[in-house]
């Protein structure tokens, strides 16, 4: 059965019900998660979404904000373009740095790193498409601490990366943060579940 690609208005809860049932949601996408999550070098995390995490993301985001039915369609635009569409893979890219000095100075240094990340399948290279919503980088050449980034494969990148012995690789070749990591065996089958 191909994985679901949009979340519509008859896939959100009422809020009541979403609510008296919130910690079993969030204990539920802890374990949908823990394959997503890959590490690249000492900052950056990417979070690999799907249907599960931006449906559990727009129910946070209604629980929250409590906007009520105005706020749903706002939501579902918001998020809908970060669930791929079984021929890419959508990550959510963090630079996760917790000393506000440190992270500032970084990001500084970090101008355009969205148009420098790749992904590998047997050397193969696919260059990451920033979500094209706003400049993530601006005039002064900080970065932003989040980025929205989408994997366009072809038929046969798809079939390659589903092989079980295919050696896949997320990385940057920014001067300032030239980091690779290998996708974890556990990671490459969790993510090719989001290809047709």
């Amino acid at each position: 059965m191909p994985a679901k690609i949009e979340i519509t208005r008859d896939d959100i809860l009422p809020m009541d019900q979403y609510a008296a049932k919130r910690a079993e949601h969030r204990k539920k996408i802890s374990g949908v998660k823990k394959h997503r999550r890959v590490s690249v070098g000492p900052d950056a995390t990417f979070y690999f979404e799907n249907y599960d995490t931006m449906w559990y993301q727009v129910h946070e985001m209604l629980h929250v904000e409590k906007g009520g039915e105005e706020q749903i369609a706002d939501e579902l635009e918001a998020y809908n373009p970060l669930i791929p569409n079984g021929s890419e893979l959508v990550a959510t890219m963090m630079f996760e740095i917790e000393d506000p000095d440190r992270r500032d100075k970084v990001l500084r240094q970090l101008g355009g790193v969205e148009d420098t990340i790749t992904l590998s399948i047997d050397d193969e290279i696919i260059r990451a498409v920033p979500e094209g919503d706003i400049d993530r980088t601006k005039s002064d050449g900080k970065t932003s601490s989040v980025h929205f980034l989408h994997f366009p494969l072809t038929s046969a990148q798809i079939k390659k990366f589903k092989e079980n012995k295919a050696k896949v690789i997320l990385g940057f070749s920014h001067k300032n943060y030239a980091h690779m990591a290998v996708l974890p065996e556990a990671a490459r089958e969790c993510l090719s579940d989001d290809l047709d």
